[in-house]
This record gives structure tokens, C-alpha cells and sequence, in this order.
């Protein structure tokens, strides 16, 4: 007997009980109910079946975020394919080399992005789907392409009556079966397949219902095919019955408001940028104004301000949500420190696809400034130090949610796990004796420094990216001294109408304002500045491996 249920019952019994509730929604497009999802994934099934795609069959979907995104990933899940989602972002070399590395023998993807892929690369190919209208852009043989035109035929000669709520029927006799294989990059040089089986995800999903808040709408701002937006945006909400709403387009702030006055969401799952955005923009600006400063002083006057904040705040994420999760990175100290002060209902959690993607969550009344949240309960999380409450090692972890490996990657299969079976997240951390974990960064971007001391860039990235001017920063080690990169907040310089020799001023002011909140050891010898913003990985933390 499992220790808690199979992910897959969980969503055959939502889709029963919510069958005309709304299910799958592009804002400004198409909206499916629970009943409409079933039917879609049930004629996906019935094609899967007559073209003999078997259990653990591989199948990639490459394709923008959506409603009809859900309903394809699902289709392969609820089968017993291995579903691939390649994220949209990758380019269609790297979205090609994916699909054929994975062996799929179905892809589903927009048009437009299947006209920059090259059939002749992916030769087990047998069915190219498109997300946006289900037509066939590509069929192996004629077979293929009758038996996929005549879907509906065969979902109308099985349920004469259409379908009922109770016919809504997943596998659930599958708990160590492979569902999903997640690359962690578009290299193609030696790929990294994330391997995922459904009792990962159960555990995972199991986790998020006793802990996390549900509830009864969401908006998804998160690629779908990064395991931190498809668990607890898409997979965990819909087990509970919640509606899901997509952005049609590239999450512009302007977009963002507008969805959340629209949807109103119980649950917001974002990156700390966004909030420290939101905070450079709409809370510091009134926080230092000086009659503000001021009255923060006064004790009383003081909440009625803090309050108006957060209500302002609250609002603007369209007043009903009961927690923000945040990940992918730390929250810069100084944003952290106001939101605590006026009672926000944030946290900062932790995780990585290999752990699918959980690691760490505390509630956000529990949780603790600066640390990630203590480790979820379906995983043992240790800190590989001899004093692990004061001195940083690696974080290691071991449970039902940890990948069973890298797809044909054997060799890094082997070195992603300590003898005794945890696996090695390359984070560095220390954990407290309550449990919460602080991250200190990668154990790859450590500096050591000349006089023996480790410094880590993230911490002193924190006290850059405070100093006027500043929106980004990446600190490297240069022949043992620390230089920052800054790339400038270029709305704040033209908004201050900063002339040319102001504006090459800021780069030394910055180096001496951070320096004067920094330890000696980890002091900044120079400052320089970019030209572009940093690129970044889909969940937004900064490439640093490609700046020097």
C-alpha cells in the first residue's frame, strides 16, 4: 500500500467531481471544462492505441504555453507515453536535437516553429501534431494520416452517448514507470534528460495538498516545460480542481495586471526579479520619500503606512492571493526586509528538476527571512559539513520526488549521486537547528579568495544590486580580485536626466557603496558595466558560466 495517493487518481476524481468547471483557459482565447479536457485526452488515446504507440513510447511537445499545451501534455501522461517537454524558448536546431535524442515518435508543437525544424533529423517521427488547432503538420505514411483524420470516428463508435464524468478512467498501477523526461538545457553537446517517474510526481503533488494554499483560480506565468511551472502551476492545482488561466503572450508587466485584476488568483508562483521589479518601481520610491522617512519613525503612524503598502501591493496582484511562492534564486536582503516588516504573505522556496521539482517550502507565516524553507517531507535533505549549522557544504538529497537518473546519459547518471544514494544539487548551503536552509550559492561560483576565505558572489551580488542605478549584477574573480559587472537601470538614469559625466560616475560610486556594506575579504576592486541585460535560463537566474 502507498503512503499517499497516485497523482493520476487524483486528477481522474477532479475531473469527475468539477466535469462543467472550468479547466484549461488562454486569457483572450479558447477555455476547455473538465469534461472537454477528458474527451480531448480520451481521442488522443484512442489514436495513440490504433497507431501502436506502447507504454513508454516517448513523445515531445515543443509549443508555447496555452490551453491546448495542458491537454497534449496530459494526453501522453494519462496513456503511459513518456511525454518530453522541450521548452518553447529552445531553438528548433536544439528543439530537433531533443526530439531525436529522446527517440520520439510523436511530436506536438506550433506550426510556425515545425517550419524551422528539419523532418530529415528526427527519423522515428511518425506524427507531427500542431498545439494551436490539433491539425497534422506532418504524417509518416498514409496510414498515419487516415488513422489520425479519423479520430473522431473512433472516439464516436466508443462513446455513442459522449462521455460521462464516471468513465474518466487513469492508470494508476504505474508508480515507478518512467513519465516524464525533462532536459535541463538545449546543449547539444551531452544532453541532460532529467528522468521522472509518476511516484516523483506523486510525492510531490501529495506534498503541495497538505501544505501549499488551494484554491479556485490561477494564473500560470511560468514556462510549462520547466519542471518548477508544469508541478506546482499546472499538475498540483488541477488535482485540486482549480481553473488555470495561460498569458497568450510574453509576461509584460502591463499583461501581468491586467490578468491578475482579471483571474483575481489564490496562489502566485514567480522569480525573486519579479519582485524586486515590483518593488524598485511601485514600494521604494513612496518608502523614500522624506516626509515617509519620517512618519516610519512615528510609532502608530508607521502602520498605517505599512498597511497602505501591502494593501497597495495586494491589489495590484488582484487582492486574493494567500501566498507567493518564490524560486529560482535568493530575494535580494533589503526587499526582503520590508515585505517581512509589512507582513506580506511571501516565501522563498527551493528546488531543482531533479527533485521535481521540490526541495524545500515552509508556510509563509513559519517561514524564516533569507533561508529557502525547511526540506519537504517526502526527502531527506543533509548538508555535507562537519559543522553543517555554521559552515557551508554541499546540499544532498534523497526521497521519492529525486530523479532515478539522465536518459542514455549512464556516465552522468553514476556521478549525480553520493555512494550511500543522495544526490549532489552543486548547492552550497548551512542548515539551522530548526531545519530551514540557507543557501550560499553554487558550489561552481564560490571565490576563493588570496587569504583563504570563501566568498559567495550571490551575497555580494545582494548588496550591488541595492546601490542606485543598479538592475543587475554578476560578480567574477578576476586573478583573485573581485570585479562586478552592473548592467544599469536605464529607466532610473533617463528619469534622473543624468548628463555623460554623471552617468560614468556611477560605476566607482557603486563599487564605494557596496564596499562599505561588504566584509573586508570581500571587498570589490572594480566595477564595470554591460552594455545588455544578462541572459538567463528560463526560471531567470543569470547564465553566469558566461561571463568572465
Amino acid at each position: 500500500m502507498e503512503k499517499y495517493p497516485h497523482y493520476l487518481e487524483l486528477l481522474q476524481n477532479a475531473t469527475r467531481k468539477h466535469w462543467d468547471k472550468a479547466a484549461l483557459n488562454s486569457l483572450g482565447g479558447e477555455s476547455f471544462t473538465y469534461g472537454q479536457m477528458a474527451a480531448q485526452i480520451e481521442k488522443f488515446h484512442l489514436v495513440f492505441d490504433k497507431l501502436g504507440v506502447k507504454k513508454g513510447d516517448k513523445i515531445a511537445l515543443h509549443a508555447r504555453n496555452g490551453a491546448r499545451w495542458g491537454m497534449s501534455y496530459l494526453a501522453v501522461n494519462t496513456y503511459g507515453a513518456v511525454i518530453v517537454p522541450i521548452l518553447a524558448d529552445f531553438t528548433p536546431e536544439s528543439a530537433s536535437f531533443l526530439t531525436d535524442h529522446s527517440e520520439s515518435v510523436i511530436l506536438f508543437t506550433n506550426e510556425d516553429k515545425w517550419k524551422h525544424m528539419d523532418a530529415g533529423k528526427m527519423p522515428l517521427l511518425r506524427l507531427v501534431i500542431d498545439v494551436d488547432t490539433w491539425n497534422p503538420l506532418f504524417t509518416s505514411d498514409e496510414e498515419v494520416k487516415s488513422v489520425y483524420a479519423g479520430m473522431d470516428e473512433l472516439f464516436n463508435a466508443k462513446w455513442p452517448e459522449g462521455m460521462k464524468p464516471a468513465d474518466v478512467v487513469f492508470p494508476t498501477d504505474n508508480w515507478d514507470d518512467l513519465s516524464t523526461i525533462n532536459y535541463t538545457s538545449g546543449s547539444t553537446g551531452d544532453p541532460k534528460g532529467v528522468m521522472l517517474t509518476y511516484r516523483n510526481f506523486s510525492a510531490i503533488v501529495d506534498f503541495s495538498q497538505r501544505n501549499v494554499p488551494a484554491g479556485d483560480k490561477m494564473v500560470s506565468m511560468l514556462p510549462m516545460a520547466h519542471m518548477y511551472g508544469l508541478v506546482i502551476e499546472f499538475i498540483y492545482p488541477l488535482c485540486n480542481g482549480t481553473a488555470i488561466y495561460w498569458l497568450g503572450k510574453a509576461p509584460t508587466p502591463a499583461a501581468l495586471l491586467k490578468a491578475f485584476a482579471e483571474v483575481k488568483p489564490y496562489l502566485l508562483i514567480t522569480v525573486p526579479l519579479v519582485m524586486e521589479k515590483i518593488y524598485k518601481s511601485k514600494i521604494k520610491p513612496t518608502l523614500d520619500k522624506p516626509l515617509v522617512k519620517f512618519l516610519l519613525k512615528v510609532p502608530g503612524i508607521n502602520n498605517i503606512i505599512y498597511s497602505k503598502v501591502k494593501s497597495g501591493l495586494e491589489q495590484a496582484f488582484g487582492g486574493n492571493v494567500q501566498e507567493f511562492i518564490m524560486g529560482g534564486a535568493a530575494l535580494n536582503p533589503e526587499v526582503e526586509k520590508v515585505l517581512k516588516r509589512i507582513k506580506f504573505p511571501y516565501l522563498v522556496g527551493y528546488g531543482m528538476t531533479e527533485a521535481c521539482p521540490l526541495l524545500a517550502y515552509e508556510h509563509w507565516t513559519k517561514y524564516v527571512p533569507g533561508s529557502c524553507g525547511k526540506a519537504v517531507d517526502c526527502a531527506t535533505v543533509r548538508i555535507d559539513s562537519e559543522d553543517p549549522e555554521h559552515i557551508a557544504g554541499e546540499i544532498q538529497a534523497k526521497g521519492d520526488n529525486i530523479t532515478i537518473g539522465y536518459y542514455k546519459n549512464p556516465e552522468a547518471s553514476a556521478n549525480a549521486f553520493t555512494p550511500d544514494g543522495f544526490l549532489h544539487t552543486g548547492d552550497l548551503g548551512i542548515m539551522d537547528k530548526d531545519g530551514n536552509i540557507f543557501i550560499k550559492g553554487r558550489s561552481k561560483s564560490m571565490i576563493l579568495t588570496a587569504n583563504g576565505q570563501n566568498v559567495y558572489p550571490e551575497e555580494v551580488e545582494a548588496v550591488v544590486n541595492n546601490q542606485p542605478y543598479v538592475a543587475e549584477s554578476v560578480v567574477v574573480d578576476r586573478a583573485g580580485k573581485i570585479v562586478a559587472l552592473v548592467y544599469l537601470d536605464n529607466e532610473a538614469v533617463s528619469g534622473d536626466k543624468l548628463d555623460e559625466e554623471a552617468v560614468s560616475d556611477i560605476p566607482e560610486k557603486v563599487r564605494k557603496g557596496a564596499n562599505r556594506s561588504l566584509p573586508q575579504y570581500s571587498q570589490i576592486a572594480k566595477v564595470e558595466t554591460v552594455l545588455a541585460p544578462f541572459e538567463k535560463t528560463p526560471k531567470m537566474s543569470i547564465k553566469r558560466f558566461l561571463y568572465k
